[in-house]
């Protein structure tokens, strides 16, 4: 079960190149259900995302890259490229009524910078264990608005999009 919620930002972090980060491509081979490929940076994934805006059943498979690179050409629409920062939240930048439903898990924003066509459009995105730890968080102030709900920062949708 994949929980997410999606955001766009005001501004990035000034040290958003001493975080870690992948270089992700993904291409769909369906978009109802989504059938993604992907390679993020030398790993590759198969992953079949049920339907649903914030909660969604998500099953990943590995690939190898003799088959993604069978696969891509299959693919429909815009082939996604971006850089994906991951920002561990500290325990102190998250609300407490989040923060106690959370348990032990930490949580990370995943900062995806996305390149053409989609440039310069950046969307965080943070994953939760709960639907009541997502529903309870309360975005950092530099993020500036929820898009969770909005079909058109789903990347599955993002890849149907003509330019």
């Amino acid at each position: 079960m994949e929980i997410e919620r999606k955001f766009l930002l005001k501004h990035v972090p000034e040290n958003l190149d001493s975080y870690s980060c992948y270089i992700i491509e993904q291409a769909y081979l369906c978009t109802d259900p989504v059938v993604r490929i992907r390679r993020q940076n030398e790993d590759y994934y198969m992953t079949y995302k049920g339907s649903g805006m914030m909660s969604r059943e998500e099953y990943n498979l590995p690939l190898h890259k003799e088959a993604y690179e069978h696969l891509l050409p299959k693919t429909d629409g815009n082939v996604i490229s971006k850089k994906r920062y991951l920002i561990p939240l500290a325990k102190e930048e998250i609300n407490p009524e989040c923060l106690s439903l959370l348990g032990d898990t930490p949580l990370t924003i995943e900062l995806d910078e996305f390149a053409p066509p989609f440039a310069p459009l950046l969307l965080a995105e943070v994953e939760f264990p709960n639907e009541e730890a997502a529903r309870a968080f309360r975005m950092p102030d530099w993020f500036s608005e929820d898009v969770t709900q909005d079909v058109r920062y789903h990347n599955s949708y993002m890849s149907r999009q003509n330019f």
